[in-house]
């Protein structure tokens, strides 16, 4: 079922778990996120970066094929098609192309340029019934091209921009896109209560959901998160499952050279991370 992200999230700041992005990247990767929602009675968000958009032949390609799959394998969860990191035109081109939410980030803007950019894509979204999500205070590391630093947000900066009408807010709060380096000083839970305090009932996205200890994750939770993010651990699973068939020269027996067989432990191995993060993130059976 295509829905916004506007609800699932309502319903998890209530219910005090986490809704997971699970970014895709292909066919397989969209069809074991949406297999594990289904199996697992979770709602789901897929995550589309503009980059990963641009690789699958275009915004309307990733629509159609997700539409496809929720039809042909009898998906009844909800289900949202996110776009994440987006730049204010490609926002706009994918509420074009049938996306049912998008993340509009104008944390490089000043607050003000953030704010004038962002009330404009609110209210595209708005009449369309797509809910939005904005930033405030760049997310560390590189994702699709988009370098931040890991700044801890303003919060008040964070109630100018969630008083917009937004319908969830990402906030800097130490998080980092990839791996976490070993020096990593872990989330600031006290900026994040701030901003928690500020923002009242506005669900909170956590970026760079790799790597981050549960218990903070879970913390994380309690202090209004409804919304974590992840991609690299995906990405690091299905690699080593691919490295480990080949290493065991499965591609030089029978018939392994076939791309399904090829790509098949991969697969299994998105499905076992996916299932871990729901697990954590509390949102198994809230469907």
């Amino acid at each position: 079922m295509l829905v916004s992200s506007k609800k699932m999230l309502q319903d998890a700041l209530q219910g005090q778990y986490a809704v997971g992005q699970f970014n895709i990247n292909n066919l397989e990767w969209t069809k074991a996120i949406l297999q594990t929602a289904q199996e697992n009675s979770s709602p789901v968000i897929l995550g589309v970066s503009e980059g990963a958009g641009k690789y699958m032949g275009g915004y309307r390609s990733v629509v159609g094929m997700v539409k496809g799959m929720i039809e042909d394998m009898s998906i009844i969860v909800p289900v949202s098609i996110h776009l994440d990191h987006g730049s204010y035109e490609g926002a706009l081109k994918a509420m074009d192309s049938g996306f049912t939410s998008v993340m509009f980030d104008g944390s490089h803007y000043t607050i003000e340029e953030n704010i004038q950019k962002t009330k404009e894509i609110i209210a595209a979204a708005k009449e369309r019934g797509i809910s939005v999500e904005a930033e405030v205070g760049a997310i560390g590391g590189e994702e699709d091209g988009v370098t931040g630093s890991g700044e801890i947000a303003d919060p008040k900066e964070c109630k100018m921009i969630a008083d917009l009408g937004i319908d969830m807010l990402a906030a800097g709060i130490g998080n980092i896109h990839g791996k976490y380096p070993e020096n990593w000083a872990g989330l600031n839970f006290e900026v994040l209560g701030q901003i928690k305090d500020l923002t009242g009932e506005m669900p909170l996205v956590l970026h760079g959901g790799t790597g981050i200890p549960t218990e903070m994750v879970k913390q994380a939770i309690g202090l209004g998160v409804s919304k974590i993010n992840v991609n690299t651990e995906c990405q690091i699973a299905f690699t080593e499952a691919t490295r480990k068939y080949f290493d065991a020269g499965k591609d030089l027996q029978g018939k392994g050279y076939d791309p399904r067989k090829v790509l098949a432990p991969g697969f299994e191995a998105i499905k076992q991370t996916v299932k871990e993060k729901m697990m954590i993130f509390g949102s198994i059976d809230k469907a």
